[in-house]
């Protein structure tokens, strides 16, 4: 399990203190696939980078499998990150190595022997069905390809936890969703807890069960994603179904007019 509590956090700016994240409290259930929605500037990315502390958090407290990671020494801290995964926007990935290297990068900054690495890195291709691309270099890859690179890293160190930062908003919608069935193929398999930052309705939709609406730093909503849809309780959560819902009807009258209606 997954538990925030008190989290606040915020940056310095010439004009003052600007608030990211303002007492967040959520949980998050092992094996769940969880999403967090809000607009930009919202505190998504903030929230999500506080969980491995790529962002030192002001206050609060963060513990994740039993372990509390605002807790955490620095070396007990470069452990526990190993059992964290993250996947980026923008893949992130090393030009300059190929997939296979660039899957085996966080097992051979752990020290782990050459053998093991060898055995691990062609397991996670197969997973997610790239092992005819180990020898390939980024620049040789479509976006999709790129984006199970990303996901293959972020899961060589068998983490208990996958974060997702607006993993698929770079993508098109038909990469976007055989992406989407990767990672619920995984959740299956693996039982990994899946946290997704978005702001895609339709990545809600098609793999999170649950999630939380954050608006101008603070929690606003929870729950499972169908009472987002059906009973939307914060002006955020409003809003974005009020946009989902116009978007549905210009395409349904772009449809009627291509069909001569």
């Amino acid at each position: 399990m997954i538990a925030i509590r008190n989290l606040s956090k915020s940056y310095k700016t010439p004009k003052g203190a600007v608030t990211a994240l303002d007492n967040i409290n959520l949980e998050i259930q092992k094996g769940d696939i969880f999403g967090i929605i809000g607009f930009s500037g919202a505190g998504k990315s903030t929230l999500i980078r506080c969980l491995n502390r790529l962002e030192e958090p002001d206050q609060g407290a963060i513990e994740i499998e039993g372990r509390l990671i605002t807790q955490c020494t620095p070396a007990e801290l470069q452990q526990a990150r190993q059992k964290i995964g993250m996947i980026f926007q923008h893949f992130n990935l090393f030009d300059s190595k190929t997939v296979f290297q660039n899957v085996a990068f966080p097992l051979k900054v752990a020290g782990h022997p050459e053998a093991h690495i060898q055995r691990r890195v062609r397991e996670i291709l197969e997973l997610v069905q790239l092992q005819d691309k180990e020898k390939a270099y980024p620049f040789q890859l479509s976006g999709g390809q790129k984006q199970r690179v990303g996901i293959a890293r972020a899961l060589v160190n068998e983490p208990d936890v996958l974060l997702s930062d607006e993993a698929t908003s770079a993508l098109d919608p038909q990469t976007t969703y055989s992406i989407l069935e990767l990672l619920k193929e995984i959740n299956r398999e693996l039982n990994l807890t899946i946290i997704l930052i978005t702001h895609e309705l339709d990545v809600l939709q098609h793999i999170c069960r649950n999630m939380a609406v954050i608006e101008h730093g603070r929690i606003v909503e929870t729950g499972p994603v169908d009472k987002f849809f059906l009973n939307p309780e914060s002006d955020t959560a409003r809003r974005f179904v009020k946009i989902i819902e116009y978007y549905r009807e210009q395409r349904i009258v772009m449809e009627g007019v291509g069909a001569g209606i």
